[in-house]
Parts: structure tokens; sequence; C-alpha cells
């Protein structure tokens, strides 16, 4: 079993836990070592739910924190094991999220008296269908693991605190027609054609930006499929297009369902996936003294990220880890030495202050 240093820099850690491959649906050699790493930490009790893991305080504070991570990653493509260059290490996982996961790791070990109480959690499966995601069998099966009063998942951010998140819809808007052969077109009706109208919707369509609580989210939406055809020379009696709607938190999930329906009113649509947003939780005064100890200004969170099922709970969350999010599964993913060093430094100092 691979060994973790819990006494080597954020930077150092990080490498570790990326050189264990630990793609998902295979974290079970990246959870013991974990597990191993923390043997030893008398102040933290430590439950096992699968491949998540998660490590509690029980100091008797009046407030409890959540801080949680995803130790999966995409397939590797020959970017293991991380290198080091230019004030950067590269490699799978750098970004989303070992970083963020060495720095939470290295702080539940050395954090035994915070003015908070704390709950850790490290999951499995976030990189794959929702139903199988850790933090979410979790909130299913154990929600009092989940209690607390604000928390923060460690996605990266740029070492920024991004509040909240846009909720995420998928649809798909079928066209149907009636089979020919293709040199008697006439007596058929090709439904690919009648995607037209539908592609014109969505070129025209002005997306909205919305102000939550202090933060303006961006919506979208787009096509990110078409189907259609039978063979080369018969009219398609079948088409359909795919579609993500990326819709601001105010919005709930029946909100955004109407939504579509009204754009694509007079169409066959069925909504195929849902997952609501979270507010920005930044009105909560645990993520006032956070920010104030993190420094900057909080900006939203475009995409959908975990911090949706804490707000599910009534659980203020936020964003905040190292990397770049535009380099997460890229094949040059790469983090900056510097974002770990200062996600740590604005962690530790919220945690340690008096």
């Amino acid at each position: 079993m691979p060994l973790l240093d819990l006494t080597a820099s954020s930077v150092e850690l990080t490498q570790q836990l990326c050189d264990i491959e630990s793609v998902s649906g295979d974290e079970r050699l990246i959870a013991d070592a974990i597990v191993l790493s923390l043997t030893g930490c008398d102040h933290l009790e430590i439950t096992r739910d699968g491949d998540a893991i998660v490590a509690r305080t029980t100091l008797g504070r009046s407030k409890r924190v959540v801080i949680a991570g995803h130790i999966d990653t995409v397939p590797i493509n020959d970017n293991l094991p991380v290198v080091e260059a230019d004030g950067f290490l590269v490699g799978r996982g750098t970004v989303d999220m070992k970083g963020g996961v060495a720095v939470a790791l290295k702080l539940a070990a050395e954090l035994d008296a915070p003015p908070v109480d704390l709950t850790w959690i490290w999951y499995d499966h976030e990189e794959v269908a929702s139903a199988l995601n850790g933090l979410g069998r979790l909130a299913r099966t154990r929600p009092d693991l989940l209690e607390g009063d604000f928390a923060i998942l460690g996605e990266p951010t740029s070492a920024r605190i991004e509040g909240g998140c846009n909720g995420t819809a998928r649809a798909t808007i079928t066209l149907r027609g009636l089979r020919a052969h293709s040199a008697r077109s006439w007596v058929g009706h090709n439904a690919i054609h009648d995607l037209a109208p539908v592609l014109a919707i969505l070129a025209a369509y002005e997306p909205a930006q919305t102000e939550v609580d202090g933060l303006v989210y961006r919506e979208g939406l787009n096509a990110v499929g078409i189907s259609g055809g039978v063979a080369g020379n018969v009219i398609p009696d079948l088409a359909a297009v795919s579609v993500n709607f990326r819709f601001a938190p105010n919005r709930s999930a029946s909100d955004a369902e109407a939504h579509l329906r009204e754009v694509f009113a007079g169409f066959d649509l069925e909504i195929t996936d849902m997952a609501e947003g979270a507010r920005p939780g930044l009105d909560a005064p645990l993520a006032q003294d956070f920010l104030a100890a993190v420094g900057g200004e909080a900006a939203p969170k475009y995409g959908w990220t975990d911090v949706s099922r804490f707000s599910a709970l009534g659980i203020p969350a936020v964003n905040y880890g190292p990397g770049d999010p535009l380099k997460a599964h890229a094949d040059d993913e790469r983090v900056a030495v510097s974002e770990i060093l200062e996600c740590e430094r604005g962690l530790r100092a919220w945690l340690t202050a008096p």
C-alpha cells in the first residue's frame, strides 16, 4: 500500500495523492492510504462508508464546519506520474481535485483544537453518474455525518471563493417523420429536416445573467448532441437533439423545466437529467469570517458542483480550492504550486483564528 506522509508539505502531499491512480470506480487503494495516514490522529473519529472517509472532531464547539473533496479522477492519458515544472505540478488529478484533497488532509491531521468542530470528508465516484456519487450516498444513508453550519468544497477555483453553483438540466427534443426510400422522398417526411426550427431557437436564445444574493450567475442553453438517420438511401423517420440548460440558483428544478417547455413549446421534450443549483451561502456568519480570512471578493460558480448537495440539506456552502477549472480533465492538467499554498494559508488562518 502506498504511504502518505502528512508531515510533508501540501505540495508534496498533492504529488503523493496524484501518483496513486484512482480513476472513478478504482478508489479503494487511495481510500485505504488516507485511512492509514490518519491512524494515530486521536482528535478525529473516523468512519468509512465504501470508499468515502469521514473524519470528525467532537470538541463540543457551538458550530460545525464540513470540508469535503472527491478522491477520484477521470481516466489517465499518459499524464502520471506527476512532474513539477515552472512552478506547476503537472498530471492527472492535480487540478480536479487532489490539490484540494491534500490541503484538507494535511490540516485535518494537524488542527487538533480548532475554534469550530470540523468534519472532513473525502469521497468516491464524483466523476461519474450522479447516482454513484459517494457524497450523495452519505446524504441518503448517513445524513448525520454531513450535519454542519457551513460547508466548503475543495473544487478548483484558482484559490478564490466561489459561492453556490448553477443548476443543470438535460432534455431531449424528439422529431418524428415518415420513413421512405430517398429516391422517392416525397412519399416520406424527413425528421432531420424538422430539427431546423429547434436549432434556430437555440441559435437565437439569449441567456440570462441573474444576480443572486450579490453574485451574478450566467445561464446557458445549448445543443450538446444530435441523433438521426437510418441509412444512406432512407428518409429518416426519427431525429433528436439533446440540450443542456445551465440555470441560475434562483430557479428551482420545476422552474427550469417550465422554462424549457416554454422555450420549446409545441415540441416533444423529455427531461433526462436535473440537478438543482445552490445559492451563494455567503450571508452566513461563518462564510463572512471565511471570506475575511481568505481575502479578495467572492465570485459565482457557473458549473454544477456538490455544494448543491449541502444546500439541499440546508447547509450554506462555497467552493474553494487550488487549480484553474479550465485545466480540469485536460491532458496537460496542471496546478500552480502557489495556489496550493494559498489555499492552505487561507484555510489555516481561518481555522486557527481565536
